[in-house]
């Protein structure tokens, strides 16, 4: 395993500083939005934050907060999680091959920890095996403006008036939109799923009540998914960058 001098190992980490800073500025206003969701749910300050500390999807914690406050069960909060941060497995298999071969267990373990969207991308474009004090510093900042980003919202809720709070708390749908409309706009059939998903949910609400919003949730995710993998399979794809490469 590549070891790294102290003048390295302080650039690297000054380096992972840079590159986190951008990445935890955007984290807290996500995850502001995020807290006032979370103080809807009834979660405290401290509740808030350790759930942003150990989940690092947006999407995941905003389902995780919906779930709670629609009093879920222990079992569908745990498979819709599962599920909606399913993409992370898949994004820890390629990073896995940029990890030190030489590295031990618990350096492949933090690795694979430090897992986000934008932290996933600085680390394919690290050249060559990515170093553990580069990305574990980019991500523990960005990571600890996450939380405290949620953690902040969760307060606002608490001393904001109700109607501001409201307003505040329309900002995590304008983050989701911003989410699936280019990828609608640029994919006919993302767009026909994303069409079928909203009336889906909505037909189930009005058909089952009885059934339970995590329950229908997790049977909707599970049969929608799996039925655009069926009928829509990703192509390969080409292989010209790799003979060239």
């Amino acid at each position: 395993m590549k070891r790294y001098g102290r003048e390295e190992t302080r650039r690297l980490i000054l380096k992972g500083l840079r590159d986190g800073l951008p990445i935890g500025l955007g984290y807290f206003a996500v995850a502001f939005s995020l807290g006032i969701t979370a103080r809807g749910a009834g979660l405290s300050p401290l509740q808030g934050w350790t759930a942003s500390i150990l989940n690092h999807a947006s999407a995941g914690e905003y389902a995780l907060y919906a779930l709670i406050g629609a009093h879920a069960a222990a079992w569908e909060i745990a498979a819709v999680i599962f599920v909606t941060n399913m993409r992370y497995l898949l994004m820890s298999a390629a990073l896995s091959q940029k990890t030190d071969p030489d590295a031990g267990f618990f350096r492949r373990l933090g690795t694979g920890f430090c897992i986000t969207d934008e932290i996933f991308g600085l680390a394919v474009a690290w050249p060559g095996p990515v170093s553990c004090a580069y990305l574990w510093t980019a991500f523990l900042l960005a990571d600890f403006m996450w939380a405290g980003g949620t953690l902040c919202g969760i307060l606002a809720g608490n001393v904001l008036p109700g109607n501001v709070v409201t307003a505040l708390s329309v900002a995590i749908y304008g983050m989701f939109l911003a989410i699936i409309i280019p990828p609608a706009r640029k994919n006919a059939v993302v767009a026909g799923l994303v069409a079928v998903s909203f009336l889906c949910s909505f037909g189930a609400a009005r058909l089952l009540p009885d059934l339970s919003e995590g329950t229908r949730t997790v049977i909707l995710t599970v049969a929608l998914s799996a039925a655009a993998a069926v009928l829509f399979p990703r192509k390969d794809e080409p292989e010209e960058g790799r003979e060239k490469a």
